[in-house]
């Protein structure tokens, strides 16, 4: 029987009020919800949707030796499910923004200096401090990843007929700016162990029309950089450009990620490490590009030239648009950056807590702790455990929730999307994401989360793996 994972407020609500299945809502878990489309339309079997707030802010073996998990479903109706207790304790939400420092009296000093629009004096000291902390030529601080994505790719010049090859596992912006430059889209399966673009499935990937390869270093954790340099020494024209939502300040081999490719992009989303609501930045690492960056930043005009006394007057001189982050929300941000180190070391606790909270049950009640290889520094950007199969994955987040725990699940994998389908030039096989997709749960995480708080969580995933176990 299918397993419906009602509607999760990524947020949480104290007193326990939110993502916990009610009267209807309870009646409904226990029907096959069979006017709802497959979100695997390949497959038979019918996997739940999932709302918009649940998802929060995205066939043949796999290539890499990833082992692909059965689909086959437990029999009969699991006891949990017949008198499951819902918790009266506040909830334990998946995410909670903090203010760490002077975040407030930094917006209202940019409100009282009367710069408000993009350009000002925080928009310059957030950017050099992240140019400084990424050894970048420039940094051009934007209103969110997906805008810096869509600056990269205007940068590339994309042609008809040209390509751009992206991980099935990311979310929708790091295919979509490409897509709405008028890119062809090459979907890559992603390799099991830091869940990042499998190099060896690339590399069957790649031909004369691909302009650019974009790698997402997944969680916070570095990708198989060495293996993807090795395919694309072999296309030297090919750009290498950097999702790093989730890795800023993580590092592979003592670099930081950002520094990696031609371009690198960054998230201020609420839901990131360092936040201001919404915002993001384009790291540029060659100087070849910044001119050119700055005037596509600048609406397609060269007013950074002439701010800077070059020219005697700006003008409209390429193509662009309005990418700019407002200074008030550069102030907050700054103000976190300035606290990194904090910030860094409470999240570092969290991943240390869980896992060695975590470790001792994963082989008992089979599930896998989430991994971070050698010669990487995790930007400690989530917690994620791998279940064995996507219902007892959703049977666990289904528990957790009526016991007040906000966890979640990821990225539903963009190659068999609609829209993924539609922009893509050619099917391309991607079992792991599709396997990770349905076995991966995240765990609440945010820089504040007490020690009750991560006990608590601990204590009722362990639960609920327990109870779902098949020998039961």
């Amino acid at each position: 029987m299918d397993v419906e994972v009602p509607p999760l407020d990524p947020r949480g609500v104290p007193g326990g009020a939110a993502g916990r299945p009610r009267g209807a809502h309870r009646a409904r878990g226990r029907a096959r919800r069979g006017a709802h489309a497959d979100a695997h339309a390949a497959e038979p079997t019918r996997q739940p949707e999932f709302s918009r707030d649940a998802c929060i802010g995205r066939g043949a073996a796999g290539h890499s030796g990833g082992v692909l998990r059965g689909e086959q479903r437990r029999a009969g109706r699991p006891a949990w499910k017949e008198g499951a207790v819902v918790s009266e304790l506040p909830d334990v939400a998946f995410n909670v923004p903090a203010l760490e420092g002077r975040e407030l009296d930094y917006v209202q000093d940019a409100a009282r200096g009367g710069h408000l629009a993009s350009g000002g004096e925080f928009t310059r000291r957030a950017a050099e401090l992240l140019r400084d902390e990424t050894g970048a030529a420039e940094v051009l601080m934007t209103t969110s990843c997906t805008a810096a994505l869509e600056l990269s790719a205007m940068l590339l010049d994309l042609q008809e007929g040209d390509t751009v090859v992206v991980p099935s596992f990311t979310f929708t912006s790091t295919g979509l700016a490409f897509a709405r430059q008028g890119a062809g889209l090459v979907f890559c399966d992603i390799e099991p162990v830091t869940l990042g673009l499998d190099p060896a499935h690339l590399e069957t990937l790649l031909d004369e029309h691909v302009r650019a390869v974009v790698i997402v270093h997944y969680a916070g954790i570095a990708c198989d950089v060495d293996g993807i340099r090795a395919v694309l020494a072999k296309w030297p024209e090919v750009r290498l450009i950097e999702d790093n939502a989730h890795g800023l300040f993580g590092t592979w081999r003592d670099q930081p990620l950002g520094s990696l490719g031609r371009f690198a992009t960054l998230s201020f989303h609420e839901t990131k490490n360092f936040v201001c609501g919404e915002g993001g930045a384009l790291v540029l690492n060659d100087p070849d590009d910044v001119e050119r960056a700055r005037v596509l930043y600048d609406k397609g005009t060269n007013r950074h030239a002439f701010m800077l006394g070059q020219v005697d007057k700006y003008t409209w001189k390429d193509t662009g648009s309005s990418f700019g982050l407002s200074d008030m929300l550069a102030a907050y941000l700054y103000a976190q950056l300035e606290m990194r180190e904090v910030i860094q070391a409470k999240r570092r606790a969290v991943v240390e807590h869980y896992t060695t909270s975590l470790a001792p049950y994963a082989d008992q009640l089979g599930f896998e702790l989430m991994h971070v290889p050698p010669e990487r520094t995790s930007a400690h950007h989530m917690f994620y455990v791998l279940l064995p199969d996507r219902d007892r994955r959703n049977d666990v987040l289904e528990l957790m929730r009526k016991s007040g725990v906000q966890a979640t699940f990821h990225y539903q994998p963009l190659d068999a999307s609609d829209a993924g389908r539609s922009f893509a030039v050619r099917e391309t096989e991607c079992p792991v994401s599709r396997d990770i997709s349905d076995r991966l749960l995240r765990l609440p995480f945010w820089n504040n989360l007490t020690d009750s708080d991560l006990d608590r969580v601990v204590s009722t995933f362990v639960e609920a793996t327990t109870e779902t176990l098949e020998s039961r």
